[in-house]
């Protein structure tokens, strides 16, 4: 494969006291102020390249408004904009030979433009190695019940995906979620100047309990794994508009032992499940259900190195406590970064406001939305040049693509499912941003 580059760039909200919208103008930089607007020269760091002619967005924190310019020979991207409190962040993906490859990702602070004045700010890329296992598909928003009115929170799922030639196999592999639980929620953990207060510090704080493969998890190259997370049943049975997960190739998250009994999140699975398809759990939290977000979750996927994840989670040396508060509900343990295979950042459609993240940049430099209750799921898009690339897909792939909700939808145009039915391989786009690498489907894959 050819080295090439691509920089997606976007800007999201990191301060919860200022209003969020999503209304899209643009801008072209100008090399003086006038009289009504500032000048903000943003410079990227932390990449030994040419940087020019990269694209550059700058988000106005207030009104929303998001402004874009390109990248001079030294990485400077200059903007002349209204005063006000601005916000910018940054996406590079770097392909190498083989199935390695690697995403920089970065945001600026808030930055301060004042009428009449130049401001210059930087944005740090950090570098992260992209595995060959992605998350695939997040289903875990719900579904209405029979009656239309009632919804139905308890057939969560979600799927890996090997997305490369080879096969890939992983040991202690895990699940996580990041806190606060929803996006919406208040979040304690930012600074001052509207920065995580553990960015920079290496890892990702994990909330109340993990769940991992009791084995070795083997996944054939593009091939997928269907885990479910909550309802490991025939839930169509009693919801037509839900799922069913009684297969045998599929696993599920279920240890009662663990404390995590809750029969109404975790029925007995299906018989048709192999008990060897149950994922363990280690709790240092309170609750007995892995409390997931139906809105907003932040899910991290990661496998423990030098220590099995039970003794990872039970020791107290790995604690860090959401906002500062000791109370075992806000126990997290601190997963380190360069642990991390995958992560999702979910924010909801219906707190579009009031949503901040709580990955940092090199995990999940961006977000997708998510509306619970209708059956949604979050789907990753298709890197269409790399797939279209594979000789063995020539006359397999289904294109004209149709089940984004409203304005999100995959911007490949190709149809993963309905090709995959047709024997084609799938290349995911993945580039550490969930704004660029995500959609919302109307259904979830299962249910085709």
């Amino acid at each position: 494969m050819m080295t090439r580059y691509r920089l997606l760039i976007f800007v999201y909200y990191l301060s919860f006291s200022y209003a969020f919208s999503i209304a899209l103008t643009s801008c072209s930089s100008q090399e003086t102020p006038t009289v009504s607007t500032g000048i903000v020269a943003i410079t990227l760091t932390g990449i030994d390249d040419d940087l020019s002619g990269l694209d550059v967005q700058l988000r106005n924190i207030s009104t929303g408004s998001v402004f874009v310019e390109t990248t001079n020979q030294k990485g400077t991207a200059t903007f002349s904009v209204t005063p006000g409190l601005y916000e910018a962040s940054t996406s590079q993906t770097r392909y190498t030979t083989g199935n390695e490859y690697y995403s920089f990702n970065g945001t600026s602070g808030q930055i301060t433009v004042m009428k009449g004045l130049q401001t210059t700010a930087s944005i740090a890329m950090k570098r992260a190695v992209i595995s060959r296992l992605v998350i695939k598909e997040l289903y875990c928003g719900g579904c209405m019940a029979d009656d239309g009115t009632t919804p139905f929170y308890y057939d969560k799922c979600v799927i890996l995906y090997n997305n490369s030639a080879e096969a890939a196999s992983y040991d202690n592999l895990c699940f996580g979620i990041a806190a606060p639980a929803n996006a919406q929620a208040t979040n304690n953990n930012y600074t001052p100047e509207g920065r995580l207060n553990y960015e920079g510090e290496g890892f990702t704080p994990v909330w109340n309990g993990i769940w991992y493969f009791p084995a070795t998890l083997t996944i054939e190259p593009y091939s997928q794994v269907v885990v479910n997370i909550h309802g490991a049943i025939n839930n169509t049975l009693s919801y037509s508009n839900s799922i069913n997960f009684a297969n045998p190739d599929y696993y599920c998250m279920f240890d009662p032992e663990s404390g995590y009994n809750n029969q109404r999140y975790c029925p007995t699975p299906s018989e048709v499940i192999p008990t060897s398809h149950y994922l363990k759990a280690a709790v240092f939290g309170q609750g007995n259900a892995w409390p997931i977000s139906n809105s907003s979750p932040a899910i991290v996927l990661f496998q423990t190195k030098g220590v099995v994840p039970a003794s990872f989670a039970s020791n107290t040396a790995n604690y860090w406590f959401d906002g500062g508060n000791s109370s075992s509900i806000k126990r997290c343990i601190k997963v380190p970064n360069d642990w991390i295979i995958d992560a999702i950042e979910v924010f909801s459609s219906d707190y579009a406001t009031s949503c901040v993240k709580r990955l940092t940049a090199d995990i999940d430099a961006g977000y997708v939305w998510m509306t619970n209750k209708k059956g949604y799921a979050i789907y990753r898009n298709v890197d269409r040049q790399a797939t279209e690339s594979l000789a063995e897909n020539e006359g397999c792939l289904v294109y004209n693509y149709a089940l984004g909700v409203d304005d999100s939808t995959d911007p490949s145009g190709i149809d993963a499912e309905a090709s995959r039915s047709k024997g084609a391989h799938i290349i995911y786009q993945n580039t550490n941003n969930a704004t660029n690498d995500f959609h919302e489907r109307q259904t979830c894959s299962l249910r085709n």
